[in-house]
């Protein structure tokens, strides 16, 4: 049997819809619409359109019903840690983004009431200091939870507007600090400890639940779609990401890049050590219970952003000519630390990494090309470094490095990241978290069946990755 799902996959500077043919034998992708995630700027604070991101999502619904009419599910997936606040079903708002700075005072405040050690006991999750917990802390100070009565993050919002169920699917809230690392419960404790109001946490759901058919309202809206059920899936994007990691086997760490380069390895259990805390390793978790163990790197926001200011500066950038000048350069580049928090945030990519290498002894990048090169060198170090701490921590033997999302296109830093690991890279599927969401959904219609392993199977016999071996001699210093 052979049916079609729908994915929508919302990245934090792009989005899209995809249709997926699946069967026992067959899983194809077909793009539908891509459309830009552009944050709005004002009044010192940074918000996500949500709206037109909504706008845009229906937009690629109803695209996609018109080319295919008989779409049985519709799966969503994006960012974590983010959130949207509610009244009676009615936004509050739109979602603070968290690039911006307002929780930065909530983090001293939450480890007054809560220690970091106790933190990382109780929910497993690195310290970053935009988590949900202390965004949360940051509207609570600010009077912003005392409208609300339900809080839902960003592909729960979008499952609600198309079904009017409201729940969290537990691979997302696993990233809001508020999750018990071995519940997978709310952890009631916590959330009263930090004084914020339990009846906001929605019913949490596993990937893989049925959430109900589209709203009437819906159905009119995208001119089809009665029959059509949404299905939550892995709704964090890296949750996604990692079921459609093409591996035949189980000794891999993966790398989900995009904006962020996500990287670990999968588990079964947590990982709740010293070295692991000091280390700012992860336990978030991942579909059938898996463990995703992992460390966040800045990833090609680095890029992404030195491209945006050369271009307000007047520059013409076509990033695969700079791509081949980066390749090109002969002299050793810096290596900066592309995990410093100096990096955050929008603004003058290229002016903020030449402070950082003046500020650490060493020359910065000078042309374009040059600052390219020590950005993927210094990710691909960035990588390597966290697969060798990953494997170290975890006792996990690795012997390949899974690479996917848009950043598997970039052959640079797919080669440089096996130079500096001395692992072999298998790059792509490029489309990932698309592919991932497909698969849960069609295994729920009983398209495909079996374990993850299974679905990987699938995967790697529909999207045959690249191989990068590692050139050891071209490691830099």
């Amino acid at each position: 049997m052979i049916g079609t799902v729908a994915a929508v996959d919302l990245g934090a500077t792009s989005g899209r819809v995809m249709l997926g043919r699946v069967g026992p034998n067959e899983l194809s992708l077909d793009p539908v619409l891509r459309f830009p995630n552009t944050p709005r700027h004002g009044d010192g604070e940074m918000h996500w359109d949500i709206d037109e991101l909504y706008r845009s999502t229906v937009a690629g619904l109803r695209a996609a019903l018109r080319k295919q009419p008989s779409i049985r599910s519709i799966g969503i997936d994006a960012w974590a840690i983010d959130y949207a606040l509610l009244k009676d079903g009615q936004s509050l708002g739109a979602p603070f983004h968290y690039r911006d700075d307002r929780s930065l005072a909530a983090v001293g405040e939450v480890h007054n009431r809560v220690s970091a050690a106790e933190l990382y006991a109780r929910n497993g999750l690195q310290h970053l200091s935009f988590s949900t917990l202390f965004q949360l802390t940051a509207d609570r100070d600010a009077g912003r939870l005392q409208a609300a009565d339900r809080l839902l993050l960003i592909p729960d919002l979008f499952a609600f507007w198309l079904t009017g169920r409201q729940v969290a699917e537990r691979t997302n809230a696993s990233t809001t600090g508020l999750l018990g690392l071995h519940s997978r419960e709310w952890d009631v404790e916590l959330i009263d400890d930090l004084d914020l109001p339990l009846s906001l946490f929605p019913e949490l759901v596993d990937a893989g639940t049925p959430l109900g058919n589209l709203r009437p309202s819906v159905v009119e809206m995208l001119g089809g779609g009665e029959r059509v059920t949404v299905t939550a899936v892995g709704s964090h994007d890296t949750a996604s990401a990692v079921v459609a990691v093409p591996s035949t086997r189980d000794d891999f760490a993966y790398i989900s890049c995009g904006t962020w380069g996500l990287v670990g390895v999968e588990l079964d259990a947590p990982v709740l050590t010293e070295a692991s805390r000091f280390a700012n390793f992860t336990n978030e978790g991942g579909v059938d219970g898996r463990v995703r163990y992992l460390h966040n790197v800045m990833g090609l926001w680095l890029l992404s952003e030195c491209v945006r200011t050369w271009e307000e500066e007047g520059a013409v950038v076509h990033l695969p000519t700079l791509l081949v000048r980066a390749a090109q350069v002969a002299t050793p580049v810096p290596l900066f630390d592309a995990n410093d928090p100096t990096f955050l945030a929008p603004g003058d990519m290229p002016a903020r990494i030449a402070t950082w290498c003046m500020d650490h002894g060493t020359a910065a990048p000078e042309s374009p090309a040059e600052f390219v090169r020590s950005i993927i060198e210094s990710l691909a170090h960035a990588f390597a470094e966290a697969v060798a701490t990953a494997t170290e921590l975890s006792g996990k033997s690795v012997s390949v490095i899974h690479l996917v999302g848009g950043g598997s296109l970039n052959e640079l830093l797919c080669q440089v990241t096996a130079d500096r690991s001395g692992l072999p890279v298998l790059a792509g599927p490029v489309e990932a978290t698309a592919i991932g969401n497909i698969l849960i959904q069609a295994r729920v219609q009983g398209l495909v069946t079996g374990s993850l392993e299974s679905l990987r199977a699938v995967v790697a016999a529909a999207f045959p990755p690249i191989a990068y071996q590692p050139r050891v001699a071209s490691v830099q210093p």
